[in-house]
């Protein structure tokens, strides 16, 4: 089989529009033209792959199947023309990291200003995604090295220990849980939250808690991170559930109080993933090398 770059281009962009003459149109392709192309495309795979309707077209399996894997392939090309270009310009390397909430912004940041002062020629990509979504890219090749939290399946990865995030509810002082022990999320939920916003990995994280739960979040209000939330709970606007890391930080100085969650899921082991560490350019084995430092608790918090 031969796949042309223009074939999944056309492929990809009729599956998003639903339509064989807007999939044209997004790759200046006359209609006539592009259902030439797929006809051949079809006859190369030896299966059909949209179903023409009056309401547009839809993909059969097998469409959907290149459509998928399509959008791969489209994906690494971009990749490698950004590479590309950043060597014509003089950056050496580029590295793509994905990483949860807390591992973001509560331990990457030191890490990356020492890797970044080894390595003045790297350029950096950091992306906060879910952690299912982030095996998803690290197993696609999407992103170089990953650092996932809780229990999500590694299998087809290689994975390496690196810290842990335990999750707490943050009260303002004189809240009345600001006494209890511990607490479970599901008693928290009848109150307001101050939540970040639905951008952020932890915001589809708890979403997804509630679902589990057939609850809903009360969201109050939504910030674009952890010192503004505190800020926030300060003032009475809501309760919060955040790393304890950074509601410890900021308790010196605001009147909050952090109270255990008696959640399981709320004490999380964060990995490390890549898709094979040898595979890997020397720059990236640098970082996974810096996060192991890291993690073993020689680097500074």
């Amino acid at each position: 089989m031969h796949f042309d770059l223009t074939d999944l281009r056309l492929m990809l962009r009729v599956a998003e529009c639903n339509s064989l003459t807007r999939g044209a149109e997004a790759v200046h392709l006359s209609v006539p033209a592009a259902s030439t192309r797929i006809k051949h495309l079809e006859e190369s795979v030896g299966a059909k792959l949209l179903l023409r309707t009056s309401q547009g077209v839809t993909l059969t399996p097998p469409g959907q199947a290149l459509v998928h894997h399509a959008r791969v392939v489209l994906a690494q090309i971009e990749h490698l023309r950004d590479d590309l270009q950043e060597y014509a310009e003089g950056i050496k390397g580029h590295l793509r990291i994905y990483a949860n909430t807390t591992a973001l912004g509560e331990y990457l940041p030191p890490v990356l200003h020492r890797y970044l002062q080894a390595h003045p020629d790297v350029s950096v990509d950091l992306r906060e995604r879910l952690s299912h979504d982030i095996v998803r890219a690290v197993t696609e090749g999407q992103t170089d090295i990953g650092i996932v939290a809780g229990n999500v399946r590694t299998e087809n990865l290689q994975t390496r220990p690196y810290r842990s995030d335990r999750l707490v509810l943050v009260v303002p002082a004189g809240h009345p849980l600001a006494g209890e022990a511990s607490v479970d999320f599901a008693d928290s939920l009848a109150l307001p939250h101050v939540g970040l916003t639905e951008a952020s990995a932890l915001h589809g994280f708890l979403r997804q808690i509630c679902d589990g739960l057939q609850r809903s979040l009360r969201l109050r209000i939504e910030v674009g991170n952890f010192e503004a939330a505190c800020r926030m709970i300060e003032a009475g606007i809501g309760v919060g559930v955040l790393p304890d890391s950074a509601a410890r930080r900021h308790a010196h100085t605001m009147a909050i109080v952090r109270v255990p969650l008696r959640d399981a899921w709320a004490l999380r082991e964060l990995q490390v993933c890549v898709r094979n560490l040898e595979t890997l350019p020397p720059f990236a084995r640098d970082l996974v090398a810096l996060l192991d430092e890291d993690a073993r608790g020689a680097a500074p918090a």
